[in-house]
């Protein structure tokens, strides 16, 4: 059975003429009437009844007409919700970021992303880079904000490197501090408030002091940005943080350059290279990449 069959079907149904239902679905008559005969053959089942040029609806006929007209309808729907996808009309996009990143720089270009596409959800998943890539090879994000370098034992993906970023050293206002840059060295003294296992900006800041020749010492560890931030205004101890969420959220927090070489992290725009993303989430990730351009 062809969907074309079922069009020509509706067409002799409501017009009860094969001359009519031929120009309004603008085929020959003969090609409709080979068609309809092909049909009822397929069926095992005449669906007119032809007697003395009146055309009527037989008993198979009358049973077949919901349906065909429901098939069509629904082809109709699905052509129609494709077409919204296509111009990102609908649709969704699920994005995995660094919990930093969506302090920094997210909101802004989510922001501009749905001003131009409003219907399409933003689905926003929060995680280290190597539980995002975990999540990307399983189909579970289609694009993922992620720290190079990835895991050696990443799956294939294709990344872009997106900006790399400066970190500083944040502390409260009644927290000493030297009075210049802040060395790597110089955290040797200092309380650290420290993110939770799994959170990149962890590890690159207990490298650092390790390579300096030192275990940093932590007063509180095991939270998110915000609770950090959040203890480092109660005076706990300093933490050091992306140049971006300190250029966003600091307030009244004290905000320090790390002495060259300083620290920095290049951010990268993953995907998997088995799969290309779907196409509102092509645009968001253009809209990324404009926004590294801008900066």
């Amino acid at each position: 059975m062809q969907f074309q069959q079922l069009q020509y079907f509706v067409a002799v149904a409501e017009t009860r003429h094969f001359t009519r239902a031929a120009e309004r679905v603008h085929v020959s008559q003969p090609s409709l009437s080979q068609q309809i005969k092909a049909l009822e053959k397929e069926l095992g089942a005449e669906l007119f009844s032809r007697a003395r040029g009146n055309i009527a609806l037989t008993d198979a006929g009358e049973a077949l007409l919901p349906l065909a007209r429901r098939i069509l309808a629904d082809t109709d729907t699905a052509r129609h919700e494709v077409q919204e996808l296509v111009q990102l009309r609908r649709g969704r996009v699920r994005l995995g970021a660094t919990p930093s990143l969506c302090t920094g720089l997210l909101p802004d270009v989510l922001r501009a992303f749905h001003d131009r596409h409003p219907g399409i959800r933003l689905l926003i998943e929060e995680g280290g880079s190597h539980d995002l890539v975990r999540q990307l090879a399983r189909g579970a994000l289609d694009l993922a904000l992620v720290v190079l370098p990835l895991p050696a034992a990443s799956p294939a993906l294709t990344t872009v490197e997106l900006l790399r970023e400066d970190l500083v050293v944040v502390s409260g206002p009644g927290t000493p501090t030297p009075g210049g840059p802040v060395r790597i060295a110089d955290l040797r003294e200092q309380p650290l408030v420290m993110f939770r296992h799994g959170y990149d900006l962890r590890e690159l800041t207990v490298a650092a002091c390790r390579a300096e020749g030192f275990e940093p010492s932590f007063t509180v560890e095991g939270g998110e940005m915000d609770a950090v931030l959040g203890f480092v205004r109660a005076g706990l101890g300093m933490a050091v943080v992306p140049r971006m969420v300190a250029d966003r959220t600091a307030g009244d927090l004290r905000v320090t350059p790390l002495a060259p070489p300083g620290l920095r992290r290049t951010i990268a725009l993953a995907h998997r290279s088995d799969v290309a993303p779907p196409r509102a989430a092509r645009e968001l990730q253009r809209m990324l990449l404009d926004a590294r351009a801008a900066t």
